[in-house]
């Protein structure tokens, strides 16, 4: 009794759904208007920060965690020891951890 009371429903449901499928007005669709090709311009890449270059606003705008205490740091450290001869460097400069410079080594770069 319970199967045949659920296959009611079903089949119910069912025709419902149909019925609603055919009487909704069909779309036609206007393909004239559409454009042909789409020109899809790739992402600009963002400029690289310097180490040896950039001054300290540059150097906290720039980069993530970097504030204006460390960005004066890697300035001063960068003026007392010489240019960087790699990113990893900057870990020498006292306030910049693994995580800081994790964060931001896609957007360094030393020349």
């Amino acid at each position: 009794m319970r199967t045949g009371y659920f296959y009611s429903l079903v089949f119910a449901l069912l025709t419902s759904a149909s019925i609603a499928a055919i009487a909704a007005p069909s779309a036609q669709i206007d393909t004239a208007a559409t454009p042909k090709a789409i020109n899809i311009s790739p992402k600009p890449q963002e400029a690289k920060v310097n180490l040896n270059e950039a001054d300290a606003p540059t150097l906290q705008r720039e980069l993530a965690g970097i504030g204006e205490a460390k960005a004066k740091a890697i300035v001063a450290y960068r003026e007392a020891n010489g240019a960087f001869s790699s990113v990893e460097e900057l870990l020498e400069v006292k306030g910049i951890g693994k995580a800081i410079l994790d964060r931001n080594l896609d957007k360094l770069e030393v020349n």
